[in-house]
């Protein structure tokens, strides 16, 4: 016992050793970029935004302008030269940033954090060591100039790009290089958003869709941490977004908040539909790459002109619209105004990144779903005035924002944190847990980023671990177990349990009439107290939805069915007759396969 002690120790202490400096470090270079980019991206806004077309945005929460703002009055007519000259600003910022991306690094074009996912799956965490440069370049002229993109995409794939850099320095491995890609968008995303501890969660579960890399979760966080002390230590403390102090009292708001999920799951739908059908009807242009931004920034700049003289407030669809969520938690918006927000953010943020622009949409969508959890609250506090009061209907704002990314993103643990840090309120955390969860399962399999894989087991960079390569060839009938032992649903637990002593397999099939119905494992049985064993009959504790396989199924397939449902046992069927049990098939049998394969 004391050499296994010793041996842990002597591990713990290795791994303190590597990973503590790297995370350290990677955290004070992705820290530095974001203070760098966001710098970068604030001159660009004002200078071109500001400067040319007269209007400045308004800072949120704790941040306020690097640059003194004069007082001018944002374009108010269509006869104002300004007015079209803010319509042709995104155009020129699209152009821009086409050029410069396509030309020198056309893997830095749109969303960046689907790249990085890429990246950890397919490429050994190897991003090349100009991206951090490009991405940061392209993304200040996208989204200063009012391509409706957040920063997220950017910062995740510049600190993920340094991590990357970093790792080939230090000669890692490939999993180090992963880890080190990890840390990077983790202290990325955690600086520049303000949210350390929600930044290290988005980074190690964004890469798959029901599934996360908990390995990385240490040095995510150390990265994290040191990443946003750097940054708030060049531009303050504090939260994104300020809000009232909500709270929660009463257990029959979580009606209202599971309404509420479960039309963010259905509106989360329609925005990745939209977002990859306009990123197609693009690709079809027959046009050369790097014009296709321009085209999206000018219909971007048309977009938000009828907004501004349809309801007065299209300029917020500039950027990645914090200021519409700041309004949103104020209360200052009418209700059509947040429906037409919504609806246009949705089409605003397709138009800039579907045609090339480079920026990130999980700040839009963190926009899209506060104005729809706003018009929630206006609705619900009009229909039900006795139950949601004024304060209460702005805290469906935050709601939304938690419950639209979480179904777009497939991240709900990590939008609930991050809502949390960026609004510096976590007492509505039963509400944001509830409708995250609701529209986490109505998204289902969409999602916003495509190169999310369903589970580890599924990722290449895991195929070693999982010994999938090797059992893509063989087939369930060459491991399967045809010496089926059965029970009876008339059979009492205590058999099972007898049968379990007696043999050591701890799962049965139960047939009936030479039919499988289903399939009784310890787990079950051990749920009866002793005492009730010898009167309560397998058919009162079996399992009869089934999850099995068939003889010509491969392995791979096989394992992953095990892997992904956390089970031990397969029943064989015929696939033309799936009530006729041919054999059973275990991780045991599998292993035992692997092992003379190799």
């Amino acid at each position: 016992m004391t050499l296994t002690r010793d041996h842990l120790h002597k591990l713990n202490l290795e791994y303190m050793e590597h990973w503590v400096p790297y995370s350290i470090l990677i955290g004070l270079a992705a820290g530095a970029s974001a203070v760098i980019f966001y710098a970068l991206l604030f001159i660009v806004s004002h200078y071109l935004l500001g400067g040319i077309g007269h209007y400045y945005s308004t800072p949120t929460g704790c941040e306020s302008p690097l640059l003194a703002v004069p007082s001018v009055t944002p374009p108010g007519s269509l006869a104002d030269p300004h007015t079209w000259i803010l319509v042709a600003i995104p155009a020129v910022g699209g152009l821009a940033a086409g050029l410069i991306t396509y030309l020198c690094a056309p893997e830095a074009v749109g969303e960046g954090t689907d790249a990085v996912i890429d990246s950890y799956h397919q490429r050994n965490g190897a991003i090349r060591s100009r991206i951090p440069i490009v991405k940061t370049i392209a993304s200040a002229l996208t989204i200063g100039t009012g391509g409706s993109a957040g920063r997220e995409g950017p910062i995740t794939q510049i600190g993920a790009g340094f991590g990357s850099y970093l790792a080939n320095r230090l000669k890692l491995d490939d999993n180090g290089r992963r880890m080190m890609l990890l840390c990077g968008a983790a202290g990325g995303l955690g600086s520049i958003f303000r949210s350390p501890f929600g930044g290290a969660l988005f980074a190690i579960s964004v890469l798959y869709k029901k599934d996360s890399e908990f390995e990385s979760l240490v040095p995510a966080f150390i990265s994290s941490i040191i990443a946003y002390s750097v940054f708030c230590s060049v531009f303050g403390w504090g939260s994104l977004f300020t809000t009232p102090e909500y709270t929660f009292t009463h257990p029959v708001d979580l009606i209202f908040d599971a309404v509420l999920g479960l039309l963010c799951g259905l509106a989360g739908i329609i925005h990745i539909r939209i977002f990859h059908g306009m990123r197609d009807l693009f690709k079809k242009f027959e046009i050369r790459n790097y014009i296709k931004p321009m085209i999206g920034g000018l219909l971007l700049g048309l977009l938000v002109l009828s907004m501004q003289y349809t309801c007065g407030f299209g300029y917020e669809l500039f950027g990645g619209g914090y200021g519409s969520i700041q309004a949103a938690i104020n209360g200052n918006l009418a209700l059509n105004v947040l429906i037409l927000l919504a609806i246009a953010k949705i089409l605003a943020t397709s138009l800039t990144l579907g045609s090339g622009g480079s920026g990130g949409v999980f700040a839009p969508s963190l926009a899209i779903g506060a104005t729809l959890g706003g018009a929630f609250g206006i609705l619900a506090h009009d229909l039900f005035p006795g139950i949601i009061g004024d304060l209460q209907s702005t805290s469906f704002v935050l709601v939304g924002m938690a419950a639209l990314l979480s179904g777009v993103a497939h991240v709900p643990i990590a939008a609930i944190v991050m809502v949390s840090e960026l609004t510096g309120n976590y007492n509505l955390l039963p509400p944001l847990m509830f409708a995250s969860t609701l529209a986490y399962l109505v998204t289902s399999d969409w999602t916003i980023y495509e190169k999310q894989v369903p589970a580890r087991v599924d990722s290449p960079a895991h195929r070693e671990e999982l010994t999938i390569d090797i059992l893509e060839n063989a087939y369930v009938r060459d491991a399967m177990s045809v010496d089926v032992m059965p029970v009876h649903p008339p059979n009492s637990v205590q058999t099972v349990m007898n049968l379990i002593y007696k043999y050591g397999h701890i799962g049965y099939p139960v047939i009936e009439d030479d039919r499988l119905v289903g399939i009784v494992t310890f787990k079950d049985a051990e749920r009866i107290p002793p005492e009730d064993r010898e009167e309560t009959s397998v058919n009162q504790i079996m399992t009869t939805s089934l999850i099995v396989t068939y003889p010509d199924e491969s392995l791979e397939a096989a394992l992953r069915k095990l892997i992904l449902n956390n089970i031990g046992r397969l029943p064989v069927v015929d696939r033309d007759d799936p009530s006729k049990i041919l054999g059973i098939l275990t991780k045991s049998d599998i292993i035992r396969m692997h092992a003379q394969l190799r």
